[in-house]
């Protein structure tokens, strides 16, 4: 008999937005055991690098040989992050399922992070688009809003400022849009206000929930975002991650302790916990002394868990 269909996608970052903001490089034989077992774990789709040069982020360069990998598992989405034209051409040479383009909100920390502004951004979306019609019509292309929460270098993003651009990434014609608190500064009240705006004007093509823990907020973060309706979450396994251009924005949410919030409230992921925290080896095999994050795994499940179930 199928397993019931879970509720909300739990989307994996961490062998992309984890491992390009640590210094050490993973061997890709690492890469590939860890991204073996989070597939064990029940995670179906996953980020599993960047396409981008390797003089700039030498973590990323076997992205294309790990996209290679990746694609062996059946039912898993094979997504890669491309900040460019270039990159997208590269991509789709390696066969990703999906991608996702950083499009800033702040002018500085698009400058800073792509080179380009926020408008050149979208034009650089309608390439990608077209490029996918012409070359790769089964990819998906997403777009996840960086500093929709506040910058680091600009300070307040203007919540009108994020919806009038996300409805011009959608107007280039991405399938999804989503918002991303890449400096760690959204709160709950701000992540309802953002998501009801955005699932308004974008219905459908609104898109994933990528929260930062930086100030301890990132898991009451994802449940606003979830009681609007949103049911894509990243998260990175560990709590690996943050962004290099945004000084201070370190800590993804810890996809161990997503999964169990979600899990202890009925909510299904799809996910077997257990199996989750059991990735956190390969992990650790493959960027040794680098430190991981996690409440769950360091207090354990709780007795007679899953919840209402008896030993």
């Amino acid at each position: 008999m199928n397993a019931p269909k879970p509720d909300v996608l739990v989307s994996e970052v961490g062998p992309r937005d984890g491992l390009q903001s640590v210094k050490a490089t993973m061997p890709t034989a690492d890469k590939l055991r860890w991204i073996d077992a989070l597939v064990a774990a029940g995670l179906r789709e996953i980020e599993v690098g960047s396409f981008v040069p390797a003089k700039l982020l030498p973590q990323m360069a076997d992205v294309a040989e790990v996209v290679a990998h990746a694609r062996r598992h059946a039912g898993l989405t094979v997504m890669a992050l491309v900040p460019n034209l270039r990159g997208a051409q590269a991509a789709v040479a390696a066969g990703a399922h999906k991608i996702t383009l950083p499009v800033s909100v702040s002018e500085a920390h698009s400058l800073a992070n792509v080179r380009r502004s926020p408008a050149q951004m979208v034009d650089e979306l309608r390439e990608v688009v077209a490029l996918r019609a012409a070359q790769a019509p089964a990819m998906a292309v997403e777009v996840g809003l960086s500093t929709a929460f506040g910058c680091t270098l600009q300070g307040v993003v203007e919540e009108d400022a994020v919806i009038r651009l996300a409805v011009a990434c959608a107007g280039a014609g991405v399938d999804e849009v989503g918002l991303s608190d890449t400096t760690g500064m959204a709160n709950p009240a701000q992540v309802r206000r953002l998501f009801t705006r955005l699932r308004a004007e974008l219905g459908e093509r609104a898109g994933a929930a990528h929260m930062h823990n930086t100030r301890g907020l990132g898991l009451a973060n994802c449940l606003a975002a979830y009681d609007v309706g949103v049911r894509t979450f990243d998260a990175s396994l560990g709590g690996l991650g943050g962004c290099p251009y945004a000084p201070g924005a370190s800590g993804n949410v810890v996809t161990e302790d997503l999964v169990f919030m979600f899990e202890a409230m009925g909510v299904r992921t799809g996910v077997d916990i257990e199996a989750l925290i059991a990735a956190r080896a390969p992990l650790q095999a493959g960027l040794p002394g680098e430190p991981v994050y996690g409440m769950t795994p360091e207090a354990g499940l709780p007795k007679g868990w899953p919840l209402g179930q008896t030993a």
